[in-house]
């Protein structure tokens, strides 16, 4: 005999033998005459029996669906129990049953059986202990909109004893959500209550239910914009923006903009041959049946050589001998220009450098054709300006 543990005793059932007399009746009587199990746990049975004096007790056992007139089977004999029970009787007259890896066929009548030395001394109390299995099972929608309530229960097909139901979300015990009774209740659900929901009894957490999605609708969320290829972006070159949100349903329909205005649609945005006009901030709008939502602005900062260089003479006006002059160079460019050169026509040196020359006590000989080469990373480009003195005569 196995040493099980006895359960806490319940209101006691009391049960009549069946079969055998001697002297006064004996009885058995049940702890409990129903027991709810969950498949694979491990259930007890518990009572206590009682008999005539005068008799021995040879032996006891437990017995199913026992039949009037036929001699039950002991279920340490059969095949489908013998390795799954374990009994015991003490000297007080306890008995208890031990059934492991409860299933689904074993949803019987379980009843504990009496042999004493006298033949027809023999009893069956019935009609003995229901055992009901069942199983976990999340109810729930398969899907909820956003900001709305939902509501997951832990369904079982009898009604366990005490149970303290827990949650898991993708595997992971649930600690922040309310949970009453059976019930999971989401109060606001968003985005992020989206996973596998399983529940399970507190003592049995390796016996949860099979796990249950729930999908959440919602509108575009984390939209944002990449650029390709990523780097400097030079005047000429091929940029694709693309965008990138999620969304339940998945977002479908996709609105550019430079500033405020519409550029574009689509998932993608390609500007081939991009030219300086097209530096800006874009944003892309993304829209499903739920709302939409714009991106971030990205800065679009396209790189060129200088352009429209121009030449100022300071002060304006006709330009005397022995006067001063100053000429400055203007120009666009990105990155801006810093490296300005000046040349006189007819000469191959430089004659000065910086966004300024001056010329102090100008003569005739300054007379001539001045150039301003304007430069960047990106190229260079002249721009040319007259000088005229005139003679103080």
């Amino acid at each position: 005999m196995r040493s099980l543990r006895m359960a806490p005793p319940l209101p006691l059932v009391f049960l009549l033998m069946t079969a055998g007399a001697f002297g006064a009746e004996g009885s058995v009587k049940y702890n409990q005459q129903e027991i709810c199990a969950l498949k694979g746990s491990t259930v007890f049975m518990n009572g206590t029996f009682t008999h005539p004096e005068g008799l021995t007790v040879t032996k006891t056992f437990w017995v199913i669906d026992p039949i009037p007139g036929v001699e039950p089977t002991d279920l340490s004999k059969d095949p489908d129990y013998s390795s799954r029970v374990g009994f015991l009787t003490d000297e007080q007259k306890r008995f208890s049953l031990k059934l492991s890896d409860v299933m689904k066929k074993d949803e019987h009548w379980f009843c504990f059986r009496i042999i004493t030395n006298e033949e027809k001394a023999r009893w069956t109390g019935v009609p003995g202990v229901q055992l009901r299995v069942t199983e976990l099972h999340v109810e729930a929608p398969e899907e909820v909109t956003e900001g709305q309530t939902a509501d997951l229960t832990c369904k079982t097909t009898c009604s366990l004893t005490d149970p303290k139901f827990i949650w898991y979300k993708n595997g992971r015990p649930l600690t922040t959500k309310t949970i009453k009774n059976n019930q999971l209740h989401l109060q606001t659900v968003s985005s992020e209550d989206t996973g596998s929901y399983s529940c399970a009894v507190g003592g049995s957490q390796h016996l949860s239910s099979t796990a249950h999605s729930l999908r959440v609708r919602y509108p575009p969320k984390r939209v944002s914009v990449s650029i390709s290829p990523s780097g400097e972006i030079v005047e000429g070159s091929s940029v694709t923006l693309t965008c990138r949100s999620d969304g339940n349903p998945p977002v479908k329909i996709f609105s550019w903009f430079k500033g405020s205005t519409s550029v574009g649609e689509g998932k993608t945005y390609s500007i081939p041959n991009i030219r300086s006009e097209d530096s800006g901030e874009y944003t892309c709008q993304s829209q499903n049946d739920h709302g939409e939502r714009r991106s971030t602005a990205v800065q679009i900062n396209v790189l060129y050589p200088p352009k429209r260089v121009s030449v100022s003479i300071s002060p304006s006006g006709e330009i005397v001998e022995g006067s001063s002059v100053t000429l400055t160079c203007s120009s666009d460019g990105n990155p801006p220009v810093k490296n300005y050169t000046w040349y006189k026509e007819g000469g191959t040196s430089p004659v000065g450098s910086g966004h300024s020359y001056s010329i102090i006590n100008i003569t005739a000989d300054h007379t001539g054709l001045y150039y301003c080469e304007a430069q960047n990373d990106h190229g260079a480009l002249n721009g040319t300006v007259m000088v005229t003195v005139k003679s103080r005569w």
